[in-house]
């Protein structure tokens, strides 16, 4: 589309844009004609923004009023006149050296990257934590009630997993001990993908010398363990920020909606699935987003991946429509790199 427009129109639009990321403010022709660098008239400039609504780049929030970007502005501007900032030197030390600090345990770098995010950007962040699938050592179920059961995962590069697994009804040891021999006798340097299926078909098929109890073990083991050891976490950090650029209750309403959707992690972990084909930042403007389409928020997402390249989480943040999206986007885009790097990292553990 900006092909159809010339260099003056692309410039009043451009600039239309700019003061709306700057200030929220609907920009007039008279403001317009002080702005430009070439010499046009308000009423010139007035045809301009005409042809601009007329594409429904642009609209009047009232009579009289100047002009604000459509959420089909904001994209168009966002995908073909928006130049990206680049991070000084000092800002790129300055995420490298918070997020990788010696010492922390990876919750407490996924903490400290989310605060920083926010921090940095003025914006609510998230900070969706890896979905591990990685070889196991050993698993074994412990009897800690009469019914509910810890179910310690080992992996093999040393990490241990702890989950608490409710039965139906109470459970001897030696159940829960012939359970363990049989999940450690197939899983051993397997993933628990690799033979989710493979176990679940043999119990269902009656194909394993299991009785019926220990059966149903093994088969409420697997899932727990599995949902679990692939089920990512969500770091939220700058509540704030979402709601101290809110003015209209309507919009406030949409905030406080956002923030309870965050509660649920199903909810945002599908922000996933939207970036999960990108190999870079991700920006959801308006009701683009899948998590909430309303038209007051914008969200911009990049992934970050394992050793193997797969996707195992992501960082963004989370504002009005109008952010410095220049500013924001080589932010989100470098923490991810930075996140990429601490989980490929071989001396990585998690607690």
């Amino acid at each position: 589309m900006l092909s159809d427009f010339n260099q003056r129109t692309r410039d009043i639009f451009r600039l239309i844009v700019d003061e709306f990321l700057e200030t929220g403010d609907p920009t007039g022709s008279r403001t317009l004609s002080r702005r430009l660098e070439t010499s046009l008239s308000p009423a010139t400039i007035r045809n301009v923004m005409a042809d601009l609504e007329d594409a429904g780049l642009i609209y009047s929030p009232h009579t009289s009023a100047g002009r604000l970007p459509t959420q089909t502005g904001l994209r168009l501007y966002v995908d073909g006149l928006m130049q990206i900032g680049q991070l000084s030197a000092d800002e790129r030390n300055a995420i490298e050296t918070e997020c990788m600090a010696m010492g922390h345990s990876v919750q407490e770098i996924y903490e400290k990257t989310g605060s920083l995010l926010s921090g940095l950007s003025s914006c609510l962040s998230v900070v969706i934590s890896p979905k591990f699938n990685k070889p196991i050592k050993q698993i074994q179920f412990v009897p800690l009630e009469p019914m509910r059961v810890l179910v310690i995962m080992v992996l093999q590069d040393g990490i241990v997993e702890n989950r608490i697994m409710t039965t139906s009804s109470p459970v001897d040891s030696i159940a829960l001990q012939q359970a363990s021999n049989y999940l450690n006798n197939r899983i051993v340097g397997k993933t628990l993908q690799d033979v989710r299926d493979e176990i679940l078909f043999d119990i269902r098929n009656h194909q394993t010398n299991l009785d019926q109890l220990t059966a149903h073990l093994v088969e409420q083991g697997l899932v727990v363990a599995i949902d679990s050891h692939s089920g990512g976490n969500i770091i939220v950090r700058g509540q704030s920020h979402l709601l101290s650029d809110v003015n209209e209750m309507a919009n406030l309403e949409q905030a406080r909606q956002i923030l309870t959707m965050l509660e649920e992690e199903k909810n945002m972990l599908s922000v996933l699935d939207s970036v999960s084909e990108s190999d870079g930042v991700q920006i959801f403007i308006g009701s683009e987003n899948r998590l909430f389409d309303g038209p007051t928020w914008s969200t911009i997402f990049s992934p970050y991946r394992d050793e193997t390249g797969r996707m195992i989480g992501a960082v963004g943040v989370i504002g009005p429509t109008r952010l410095n999206y220049a500013r924001i986007v080589p932010i989100v885009d470098f923490t991810s790199q930075i996140m990429g790097r601490i989980i490929r990292a071989p001396s990585l553990k998690k607690l």
